[in-house]
């Protein structure tokens, strides 16, 4: 009964896991079709410009989100009170 629950955990995990994971290549593809759907054309500077701004809001979300749960970030970040 234990191994059927390890095996099921373990596939569920996989599964999930896998759903999870996208190549550069998916990204850029998404990306582009954000941009074209925004009614840029292909092979543009404007196009070019659409997908930079969009990497370069995902990288400054993927900051925010690193150094706010940075726990030796959050004496920095706080108002200090004395007493």
């Amino acid at each position: 009964m234990q191994t059927r629950k390890f095996l099921f955990l373990a596939l569920l995990g996989a599964v999930v896991s896998s759903c999870a994971t996208v190549t550069p290549e998916e990204r850029r593809a998404a990306d582009e079709k954000t941009c074209l759907s925004y009614g840029f054309r292909r092979n543009t500077d404007a196009l070019a410009t659409c997908l930079q701004r969009i990497e370069l809001d995902r990288r400054a979300d993927s900051r925010a989100f690193r150094y706010g749960n940075d726990p030796m970030m959050w004496g920095w970040n706080r108002p200090v009170v004395y007493r």
